[in-house]
């Protein structure tokens, strides 16, 4: 038996989506027959994304360049992409990772570049979003968090400190939707093999003057399924949390990390 995901015709706004895990996010939701609303910072990368994926699937794809650490571009981008569709159905809220660095390397631009980036666009996107899945009584909003919410990784203070926000918002968000049908969860990425990924393994082999190659060799020893994972398996879950298929499941926090969380919750 063939799962039907319900997918089919529902428009889907991706954050992020010209590259790495919201590309692959994006193409598995157009491949299940999502219509979508794309947008990231450059428009180049952007449009080539939104050309293949078209090309690919055959799916209606919208794009708008757009910085989601700015309140008025996320503003824009969801009501530019209500006007192109007349509704939204799921929102992806994903934006790049913060700079790695130690507590003291820190000044308090970065600090709020970090929030703005990586905490206050869900919010911003998710306030423009939420009415319009209201009216529908259906929603999905799935954010792109890290495992780091549930086990911080070295040398990345923002990130484990900003996206934890994430998830007390997702929580409560959750809970006060229920009630119009609209789930909100965490999707808590590992360490998946994209261009994030390698730029780490360069901070960190300069930091212990080892090879980008040692230090993603010592990833992957750290992973019981001993490899880094692929943006492709990642957005499998996504597009499943997105669907029909996932409707008694809100308020969570998924990691996929290959076994690299060894907490018990």
């Amino acid at each position: 038996m063939v799962m039907d995901l319900g997918l089919e015709g529902k428009v889907a706004l991706v954050a992020g989506a010209s590259k790495g895990l919201g590309r692959a996010v994006a193409l598995g939701l157009a491949r299940e027959g999502a219509s979508l609303a794309l947008c990231a910072r450059g428009d180049e990368l952007l449009s080539a994304a939104a050309t293949a994926i078209a090309e690919e699937t055959g799916a209606t794809v919208w794009t708008r360049p757009t910085d989601v650490s700015s309140p008025e571009e996320s503003r824009l981008f969801v009501q530019e992409a209500v006007s192109h569709y007349g509704t939204i159905h799921i929102l992806v809220n994903n934006a790049g990772g913060p700079p790695s660095a130690t507590f003291l390397e820190l000044t308090d631009d970065l600090w709020q570049q970090a929030v703005q980036l990586n905490l206050l666009s869900a919010i911003w996107l998710a306030r423009e979003a939420v009415p319009h899945m209201q009216r529908g009584r259906w929603g999905r909003i799935i954010n792109m968090t890290s495992v780091a919410v549930k086990q911080p990784i070295e040398g990345l203070m923002l990130s484990n400190a900003v996206r934890a926000g994430v998830v007390g918002f997702a929580k409560t968000l959750a809970n006060e939707l229920a009630a119009d049908n609209i789930l909100v969860n965490n999707v808590c990425p590992g360490y998946i093999l994209t261009d994030r990924v390698r730029e780490l393994s360069k901070v960190l082999a300069e930091k212990k003057n080892e090879s980008p190659a040692s230090i993603i060799r010592m990833w992957e020893e750290s992973i019981p399924l001993r490899r880094l994972g692929e943006a492709e398996e990642f957005a499998h879950l996504v597009v499943f949390l997105a669907s029909e298929r996932a409707s008694y499941i809100t308020g969570n926090s998924i990691q996929i990390d290959g076994g690299y969380y060894r907490g018990l919750l």
